[in-house]
């Protein structure tokens, strides 16, 4: 400063003194001050009144947005915060872990001990730096917020701790509100003070959204997190996978790696760049350290992703919807119950329909733990022998509806199959196998599919009911010849190819051998007495009222049919002593608390006596050793005391074979899901035989996993008040002297009280003849010569065998070795009135030849030698004669009532040639003799028996062949690879009711 700025400073500082030291100025600047002072105290009483104006006036507008919210108790909010979905589990037997069922949103509770530390702070750190520290809420972020809202700025830092947003989540709404915030807020300060901080901490990691899973479902909670995207426990997770999970909940289907149809995304960095920024904040508060931070921030997150993970649903298809179907009518019964109905009001359709929905709800949601009784190994080895199964058959076209166009389309469609495996005692159903393409066809042919089980039909409504009412025992006497059985219309069962007829056989032999007429017949005799009662005993839920008087139902026409379930569920029944014991799926269901929902209870149902059982059993035996299904044998990898039956439905649309031992019961269905027929050979097997090696096949899977299971070491025991007893053949009854000089004396088991206890009347001695291979009562006019000597047996006197129906009571006795020399006295010959033509033979070396006669009345040939008779052969024997040296010979016939046809044309054996004059002396022998036959007919005419035939009666041509029926029995399949025993019913009438009934043809 030079000399004269500084004289110009202290001029101005005098002059400035001088100012203040002035009177006047004093005294202005006294009154200033006062004005000043009193307006500033003005100012501040102003602003104290409008704060507290504008505080009241907040919490009065606070109040009113609060004032609808309850008041909550520490327990309602309690039940409300920790009311949240989570996925129900699925278990095999024994508690092996198979899945969750499929749901909207896949989420596991997990306990806060349990949850990864790092997975816990890096939460902490991005959601809530403050959490251990406020008390639900955060009065500057609140305030922050709320400027942010006012002021429409462009970055938006929410103000919501994890106690709030627990609030939103779990009890109110997303709505965007002051209304909805204004009570977050309320409840969320009460929830602090009613919790620790690691419970709202805990029930905040199990219900935040956090993406998709492997599978892509929608998933919530880091455990189902932890799994569905790094396939870890919760508390295994690493520092990187917990803070990709930390950073999900901001964005969750933005960040999440996983597509909607589980494949990962193509682009990931969303996610990674997000997991870098928690890394970040966990650092920034101290959560890790540097090292810790670098390391995870370079670490590659992308492999640790886990690939595409099935869901139970498509692993296990069959299984998980028929576990799901069962679990939610059994949850249905039980809130229905709760709610104060009884089982039987749910027959209500609409009632019924309420809870099922109910049911299927809550089944998602309530994270229930579902134990079944599914064996896995077993199930697994099942559905990998139906896979590869190389024999099922042809596929097949069929025009069905197209769903989308509702046009008929022509597709092709494979035989399908159908099989369940039972344990006897507790009902279990250890496996099953559904089918064999779910994506294809999803129906479950083992649980859902209705089909006619034809004569596995037999001893389920035949035999049992029939032993148990005391008619039928395994040596009661059938006939088994054609018959007609009044039905409405006229009912013509047959065994297969109008074949198999054996004249009369025991119900061992009918059941083993599959025999139709029989098993008809033996219905007719209780068909009064309600056997299908029996099937309803049995679990069959689809008995119709029309099938109670049904007589095609013996050979198993039902109505609609039964499931593979059902059909192998009854046949338990017999190893179980006669009681029944419901097939069952679900063990038990428990809730995500541990209570117990549902446990399954047996509860057997006596059907028949153990005596029954067991006959019932003996006589399956005998169809699996010698019988129908005998080739099961040769194809097992085991041996064990199986007793069962195999069946054909009508147009062979259905095969079946069910059995059982003293542990489980097992069947198998194969056909086609729009009927059509098996038969014929593919690989060189019958459709019956492709069956049942399916059948062994998949035995010897479960076998191997399990022989102790399939293969007990204990045969089924005969209980007391069975006795052994002799019987006669063809009546049944205790046997006569007569029966035991026929041969035809048998012995079987019978319960004691129904044991026979009338002898057989029915032999008287006779004569007979024989055509063919069938036999006739002799007339008095028949010529000794070709008459032999035997029983005769009237079938009136034994009319229980199903006399009344049969057609042709002379097909009762057709002959053979079977029954030795007896013949039914109503099984006659009628004269045709006149001599029989002339025969035709032939001679090579030395053996005269010739056919049967095609007049049905010729029961024997005379042989001629030069002119005289040399033999008499029976029309029943090999129409061979051997001649001796050089001769001339001719043959003839010889009818019932001893008339005798003209000479065939002569022939001559040896090297000796007849000469013109030789012959010219025969010719005149033959003549006299035709003239003495002559007038032997005139005298014998005169006595000729004057019975007149039946108006309606045929003349049985019997020497048009060898009779072909009667031999053509159902041969017994043993074990070979040929193609045998069939049985079928054929309705000849196409009968409404009865067009279902079986037209078997078995092995």
């Amino acid at each position: 400063m030079n000399n004269n700025q500084k004289d110009r400073f202290q001029t101005a500082w005098k002059q400035i003194t001088r100012f203040f030291q002035n009177e006047k100025t004093q005294k202005n600047a006294r009154v200033t001050y006062q004005v000043i002072w009193n307006l500033t105290l003005i100012l501040i009483i102003v602003g104290v009144l409008g704060f507290s104006f504008a505080g009241g006036v907040g919490a009065g507008y606070f109040a009113a947005l609060v004032n609808d919210e309850p008041v909550r108790s520490k327990e309602d909010l309690k039940k409300d915060i920790y009311n949240y979905e989570e996925t129900s589990e699925v278990y095999f037997a024994d508690k092996v872990y198979m899945g969750k069922l499929k749901s909207d949103l896949d989420r596991e509770e997990v306990s806060i001990d349990k949850i990864s530390d790092h997975l816990k702070n890096a939460v902490i750190a991005t959601e809530d730096e403050y959490f251990y520290e406020h008390d639900g809420v955060v009065p500057k972020a609140i305030l922050r917020a709320i400027y942010q809202e006012f002021s429409n700025a462009s970055v938006q830092s929410g103000g919501s701790t994890l106690t709030q947003q627990l609030i939103k989540n779990q009890v109110l709404t997303n709505e965007v509100s002051f209304d909805r915030k204004a009570k977050e807020i309320l409840l969320a300060l009460r929830v602090e003070k009613f919790f620790e901080k690691e419970e709202i901490l805990e029930t905040y990691l199990n219900v935040s959204t956090l993406g998709r899973n492997s599978s892509g479902q929608n998933i919530a909670g880091v455990q189902a997190a932890a799994e569905g995207i790094f396939g870890v426990e919760a508390k295994d997770l690493t520092l990187p996978q917990s803070a990709f999970i930390a950073g999900l909940p901001q964005s969750p289907f933005g960040y999440t790696p996983y597509t909607q149809q589980g494949k990962l995304k193509d682009n990931l960095e969303p996610g990674i760049n997000r997991m870098k920024t928690v890394l970040k904040r966990m650092h920034s508060n101290g959560y890790i350290t540097k090292e810790q931070y670098d390391k995870a921030i370079a670490y590659d997150i992308t492999k640790d992703f886990i690939g595409k993970k099935a869901l139970p649903s498509e692993k296990y298809p069959w299984l998980t919807y028929e576990i799901e179907k069962r679990s939610i009518e059994i949850l249905s019964v039980s809130l229905a119950k709760e709610d104060g109905y009884e089982e039987k009001d749910l027959e209500n359709d609409d009632l019924k329909e309420q809870y099922l929905a109910l049911a299927d709800r809550k089944l998602r949601q309530n994270g229930y733990k579902i134990y079944t009784t599914i064996n896995k190994k077993i199930y697994n080895k099942m559905q990998e022998v139906t896979k590869n199964y190389p024999n099922f058959g042809y596929d097949k076209t069929a025009q069905v509806v197209d769903p989308d166009t509702k046009e008929m389309k022509t597709v092709s469609e494979p035989v399908e199959a159908g099989a369940i495996l039972i344990e006897n005692k507790t009902g279990k159903i250890i496996s099953f196998v559904g089918g064999r393409d779910f994506k294809r066809e999803q129906t479950n042919h083992a649980t859902s599919s209705l089909r006619s089980n034809g004569s596995t039909m037999k001893p389920l409504l035949v035999y049992g009911p029939g032993i148990e009412l005391g008619k039928i025992s395994p040596g009661s006497v059938s006939a088994n010849v054609p018959i007609s059985i009044p039905a409405g219309k006229m009912w013509r069962p047959g065994n297969y190819g109008g074949g198999s007829y054996t004249g009369v056989t025991t119900a061992r032999e009918a059941l083993k051998n599959s025999y139709n007429i029989p098993a008809a017949l033996f219905y007719m005799k209780i068909i009064n007495q309600n056997p299908a009662s029996y099937l309803e005993k049995m679990g069959f839920s689809t008995v119709a009222k029309e099938d109670y008087s049904n007589p095609a139902m013996s050979l198993g026409a039902m109505t609609n049919g039964v499931t593979v379930e059902e059909n192998v569920n009854a046949f338990g029944t017999f190893a179980n002593s006669g009681e029944f014991i419901d097939a069952y799926m679900i063990d038990k269901i428990v809730s995500k608390d541990g209570e117990v929902i549902y446990e399954h209870k047996t509860k057997p149902v006596k059907v028949f006596s153990p005596q029954t059982a067991y006959l019932t059993i003996d006589m399956m035996r005998d169809v699996v050793n010698s019988g129908t299904a005998a080739s099961v044998r040769n194809r097992l990898a085991f041996s064990s005391d199986w007793a069962g039956k195999t069946g054909t439905s009508q147009n062979y649309w259905d095969a079946w074979f069910v059995a059982t031992n003293p542990n489980v019961s097992f069947g198998t269905w194969l056909g086609y899901d729009t009927p059509k027929s098996l038969q014929g050979t593919y690989n060189g097997l019958e459709y019956n035989k492709r069956n049942m090696y399916y059948w062994a096949d998949l035995m010897n899977a479960a076998y191997k996993v399990d022989p102790k299971l399939v293969d007990p070491d204990k045969r089924f025991e005969m209980p007391g008040g069975i006795v052994s007893r002799s019987f006669c053949g063809v009546s049944g009854l205790l046997p006569s002297s007569s029966c035991q000089k026929a041969g035809l004396v048998k012995s079987d088991l019978f319960i004691a009280k129904y044991a026979p206890s009338r002898a057989d009347n029915s032999f008287i001695d006779g004569q007979y003849v024989s055509v063919g291979s069938k036999r006739y009562a002799a007339l008095p006019q028949t010529p000794g010569e070709f008459t032999s000597g035997g029983f005769m047996l009237n079938p009136e006197s034994f009319g229980d065998i199903g006399l009344k129906y049969v057609d042709d009571p002379g097909a009762l006795i057709p002959g053979g070795e079977k029954f030795g020399n007896v013949v039914g006295t109503k099984a006659k010959l009628y004269d045709n009135g006149k001599a029989p033509d002339a025969l035709s033979i032939t001679v090579s070396n030395n053996k005269i030849s010739w056919g049967l006669h095609p007049e049905g009345d010729v029961v024997g040939y005379r042989v001629y030698k030069n002119g005289g008779k040399v033999a008499s052969i029976n029309a029943g024997d090999n129409l061979v004669y051997t001649a001796g040296s050089g001769g001339s010979y001719y043959v003839t016939a010889v009818d019932i009532v001893g008339k005798e046809s003209a000479p065939s044309q002569r022939v001559e054996t040896g090297a000796k040639k007849t000469s013109a004059k030789a012959e010219a002396k025969d010719k005149d022998k033959d003549n006299k003799s035709k003239d003495s036959t002559k007038n032997k007919d005139n005298i014998a005419n005169e006595k000729i028996d004057t019975e007149e035939k039946k108006p309606d009666s045929k003349e049985e041509n019997v020497t048009a062949e060898k009779d072909k029926d009667a031999n053509n029995t159902d041969k017994e399949d043993t074990g070979k690879d040929t193609n045998i025993d069939k049985e079928t019913d054929q309705n000849t009438d196409q009968n409404k009711d009865t067009d279902k009934a079986e037209e078997e043809e078995e092995e």
